[in-house]
């Protein structure tokens, strides 16, 4: 087990202590600075999180429309999560390249993610659509804030990662504009 002590000063003003443990086979060399890959690997976490359970939410509209609009949604839906579900490994294996762990079970997700879960029976599709947009808008705010951490940490290769999919979030949440305005019109 490979464990590093950082430290980092905190907004009001002690320093605090950082335990980043990593078994050593795991443990990949990086030139980044261990408080920086401590800092990007918790905010990619949080992302791989906040996108299985943006997949799983995404899917089960996808699985239980219904309606006039069943066809075009349900292949928008499953567009989607298709999307969200390519950029998990993205995530993932990036905090792996800089020598951080990731996600290990449905419980880590859970504890990490910012996307409400969605068990309704029932949810009308105009409504899937409203909170689809709201989840990917979250996500891409979620996005923008860990891209800051990756410049601040000077790891450029992560921060490119996050701009392309800030484009991908962006053209999900503008779909499903477009879908909630049409929805509104019938």
């Amino acid at each position: 087990m490979v464990t590093k002590n950082l430290q980092r000063q905190t907004a009001s003003g002690p320093l605090q202590t950082t335990h980043l443990s990593v078994p050593r086979p795991l443990a990949t060399p990086t030139d980044l600075s261990p408080d920086a890959v401590s800092r990007v690997t918790d905010a990619l976490n949080r992302l791989a999180a906040d996108a299985f359970a943006l997949y799983l939410k995404t899917k089960n509209f996808h699985w239980h429309l219904t309606g006039v609009h069943f066809r075009d949604l349900h292949l928008l839906f499953d567009e989607q999560a298709d999307a969200i579900f390519g950029a998990i490994d993205l995530l993932a294996e990036r905090v792996r390249r800089i020598g951080g762990t990731t996600l290990r079970s449905i419980g880590h997700v859970a504890r990490l993610t910012r996307i409400a879960d969605d068990d309704e029976g029932f949810v009308p599709s105009l409504e899937m659509a409203k909170r689809l947009m709201a989840d990917n808008q979250r996500v891409t705010e979620a996005m923008r804030a860990a891209h800051a951490t990756c410049e601040e940490a000077r790891d450029v290769a992560s921060a490119s990662i996050l701009e392309i999919l800030i484009d991908e979030s962006e053209r999900r949440h503008w779909f499903l504009f477009e879908v909630q305005q049409g929805l509104e019109a019938t």
